[in-house]
Parts: structure tokens; sequence; C-alpha cells
């Protein structure tokens, strides 16, 4: 079995630990050793697991060691990893929950986590470190870029491009051949009918933005 760390002690590094023990009811893959987490005191106990330290503790440790950044904020993620990345002991495996349907013909870099739920059909590219949350549907040959942030019952139609570092709210539609830009945040429950640019949030049914940030306008 190979020593696995979660970063983050929050609900989603939970559901993160959840997803680690279903891969390893089926298969004995990991072994759990606690989470890594910058606001919470070394030795507090999470759902029955040790907060090993923070993360200048993970970049001194002296052994191969994999690590699951369970943050849903795709900025924090980034950053989180950029600190990560520092020590060449650490890697980032894709964790796939078994109940997810994922097509043969998928592309992913490292980092991902997928969670139960999820299909994924055909010819789909991700990057890294994306998360595709509960209950979610990614049509054939959509592209998601690196850091993305899937968020509950959100469905992706075909041809549909996501930017890096760009959140898509729980519950939000977006059709088919669609692009959304970097950095962007679609908000909960809309529903995406044609091209959002950059830098931005958009909201609403159909979605627009309401506000543009960072390298936006």
């Amino acid at each position: 079995m190979q020593d696995i760390v979660i970063i983050g002690a929050g609900g989603f590094g939970r559901e993160i630990q959840w997803l680690i023990e279903r891969i390893n009811k089926r298969e004995c893959v990991w072994h759990l050793l606690g989470y890594i987490d910058d606001g919470v005191e070394p030795g507090t106990i999470v759902d029955d697991l040790p907060v090993l330290g923070n993360m200048e503790y993970l970049m001194r440790y002296e052994k191969p060691i994999a690590a699951a950044c369970a943050v849903g904020s795709a900025k924090t993620r980034k950053l989180l990893v950029g600190k990560a990345k520092q020590n060449e002991n650490i890697y980032f495996p894709n964790l796939i929950d078994p109940d997810a349907k994922i097509g043969e013909r998928i592309r992913m870099g490292r980092g991902n986590l997928i969670c139960a739920g999820n299909i994924l059909t055909v010819d789909i590219a991700l990057g890294d470190f994306d998360i595709i949350n509960l209950d979610c549907t990614v049509g054939h040959d959509a592209v998601l870029g690196d850091f993305v942030t899937v968020y509950p019952s959100v469905n992706i139609s075909g041809c549909v491009c996501v930017g890096d570092e760009t959140e898509l709210g729980t519950g939000s539609h977006i059709i088919q051949g669609v692009p959304i830009g970097e950095h962007t945040v679609i908000g909960a429950g809309s529903v995406v009918i044609k091209e959002i640019p950059a830098w931005c949030t958009a909201v609403g049914s159909p979605a627009k933005p309401i506000k543009f940030s960072g390298g936006g306008v």
C-alpha cells in the first residue's frame, strides 16, 4: 500500500477520505496517514484521522508520499500544490471513485479528483488538479484546463471548453459547444448558453457576466 495524505481538513477533505476508503474496499491501494492543514492544530482528529501538520511539515517530508489536494477554491488549490511541488518526494495521483463511470478514451493529467456518481463519456481531456464533485456529467469531446473545480450536479455538454482555474457552481448547466474562459466563476444554478469570457463571474439563466476581476477588463 502507498502512503497518502489529504491536503485540506475541511468538508471536502473528509469526502476525499471517503473516496479513498471506497477505493480501498475494492482494492487495497492507499495507506491514508492523515491530513495536512495550515489552519488546524496538529494532532487534531478529523473523522478518525490526525492532522499531521501544516504545509511546512509536508514540504520537509523525506519519503515518497502521495497527496490529494482537497480544496475547492481553484486559486487556493493552485497555491497549495505549488508549495507541495517544491518537495520532489510528493506525487499527485488521480483518484477516481469506483462508482464513477469513465469512458475508455479519457485523457487526464495528474492530481485529479473524480467523486462518486459522475459520468464522463468519450474523448474528454482533463488537465491537472481538476475536481469533479458528486453527481456530474461531462459530455463527449469536452476539454477542462488545469485547476478546474466542478461543483456537485453540474452538467457539461459535448464539445465544451473550460479554461484554467475556472469554477462551475453547483447545479449549473453548460450547453454543447460553449467555451468558458479561464479564472471565471459560474454561479450555482446558472445555464450557460453562449461564450463566457475570462476573469469574470457569470450568473443567471441565461448566464451573463456581472463583474470582472484580475486579468479581466
